[in-house]
C-alpha cells in the first residue's frame, strides 16, 4: 500500500481525479497480466496526449521485466457530465466486441472513473485530406460500417439529438436558449428527419466521432485503426460519411482548438473520389448514378451533423472543465448549419 501511495506523486497529471489508488492497483494487475512487475512505482510514466474533448487520456509507461524497454499503456479517465451523451455500459460493450472483431486496442482493466487500453503504436493521421490516406480511410470506414453489433440495426440519430435538445434546454440559461435558438430545434430535427429518412437508406454501425485523432496508422504497414467508440452507434452510413468531411474543418491539436475553418472541407470532387473508394473497397465497382447519389445525401446529412454537435458543444459548455471553448464551438456549428440549409434543401 506504501508503493501505491508514493504513486500518487507520480500521477499528480491526474488531476481532479479521486482514484488514485484504484488506478494504480489496476495498472498493477495490467502489468502482471502483461508479464511484467511494477516493482518500483517511480519508474512509472505518465504523458497527457492532446486532443480529447470528451475524456482526458494518457500515456503511461514503466520498464519491461523482461528487457527493460518501456511498456505504453493508454489511461482513459472519463469526461464529467459525459453520462449526458451516451450510456457507459453499452460503449464499453460495443469497445469489447469490436476488439474482438480485430477493429480496435483491447480492454486491458477498468477503473471506477476510466479504463486502461491497449495503447496503438501508429500515428495520428493530422491530415485527413492527404491523397495517399484518404483512401485508406474509406476503405477501414466501409469495414468499420459492416460490423454487427450489439443492438438494433436501426438509426439513433434523430432520438439522440432530441434527448440532448431536452438536457441543453434544462442546464441552459434563457439567454443562451435565445442566442442558440434551442425553442425552434425541435422543429428542425423533424424536418430534417422527414426529408432524410425518404427511399432506401443504408444503416450500418457507424464511429459517429470519425475526427483525425481517432484515426491511427501505421507508418509500416499503412493500415488503419478507428479509436474512441464513445458515440459509436447504428446509424445511415450517409451520416458518418457526413461526419468525417466536417471533422476536416478541425485542428484539435492547435492553439485554438475550438475554432473550425471550413475552407478546409473537401470540394466535391474530393468527396467522389473517397466515396467512389468507399462503395468499391468491397470489390464491386459502382456506377456513377450511386456514387452521385450517396454524395448528395451525404452533403445533406451534414446538416444533422452541424445540429448534432452543436447540442453537443452547448451541453459540454456546462459540464465539462475541459480546457475547450465548448461554447464558441456550438456557435460555429448552428452558425454553419443555417448557413447551409437553404443552399442543401433547395
Amino acid at each position: 500500500m506504501q508503493k501505491v501511495i508514493m504513486a500518487l506523486k507520480t500521477f499528480e497529471l491526474l488531476k481532479g481525479c479521486e482514484t488514485h489508488e484504484e488506478i494504480m492497483k489496476v495498472l498493477a494487475a495490467v502489468a502482471v497480466d502483461l508479464g511484467d512487475v511494477i516493482d518500483d512505482v517511480s519508474t512509472v510514466e505518465v504523458n497527457p496526449l492532446k486532443g480529447a474533448m470528451t475524456n482526458e487520456v494518457f500515456e503511461v509507461n514503466w520498464p519491461t521485466k523482461s528487457d527493460g524497454h518501456l511498456r505504453r499503456v493508454l489511461v482513459r479517465l472519463y469526461g464529467e457530465g459525459v453520462e449526458l451523451f451516451f450510456n457507459r455500459d453499452d460503449e464499453i460493450q460495443a469497445f469489447e466486441s469490436i476488439s474482438k472483431n480485430g477493429q480496435g486496442p483491447r480492454l486491458l482493466g477498468r477503473f471506477t472513473t476510466g479504463r486502461v487500453e491497449e495503447f496503438i503504436h501508429a500515428r495520428v493521421s493530422a491530415d485527413l485530406r492527404d491523397p495517399e490516406i484518404s483512401p485508406l480511410i474509406a476503405s477501414k470506414m466501409r469495414e468499420f460500417h459492416n460490423l454487427r453489433m450489439p443492438g438494433a440495426k436501426k438509426a439513433q440519430i434523430w432520438q439522440r439529438m432530441r434527448k440532448w435538445l431536452n438536457h441543453a434546454k434544462s442546464l441552459c440559461s434563457q439567454k443562451d436558449i435565445m442566442n442558440f435558438g434551442l425553442d425552434i430545434l425541435d422543429a428542425e430535427i423533424n424536418m430534417l428527419r422527414e426529408l432524410l429518412s425518404k427511399g432506401h437508406q443504408e444503416v450500418g454501425f457507424c464511429h459517429n466521432d470519425l475526427q483525425y485523432g481517432n484515426i491511427m496508422m501505421d507508418e509500416e504497414t499503412r493500415s488503419i485503426t478507428l479509436i474512441d467508440y464513445e458515440y459509436s452507434s447504428y446509424n445511415p452510413v450517409a451520416y458518418d460519411l457526413a461526419n468525417h468531411f466536417c471533422e476536416m474543418a478541425a485542428n484539435y491539436h492547435s492553439d485554438t482548438p475550438h475554432v473550425l475553418d471550413y475552407s478546409k472541407y473537401p470540394d466535391l470532387e474530393e468527396r467522389r473520389r473517397f466515396i467512389y473508394t468507399y462503395l468499391s473497397s468491397e470489390g464491386k465497382k459502382p456506377s456513377d448514378a450511386e456514387v452521385e447519389q450517396l454524395v448528395n445525401v451525404v452533403e445533406k446529412y451534414t446538416l444533422a451533423n452541424h445540429l448534432f454537435w452543436g447540442l453537443w458543444g452547448l451541453i459540454s459548455s456546462y459540464v465539462n472543465t475541459i480546457d475547450f471553448d465548448y461554447k464558441e464551438y456550438s456557435r460555429q456549428r448552428f452558425q454553419q448549419y443555417w448557413l447551409k440549409k437553404p443552399i442543401l434543401l433547395t
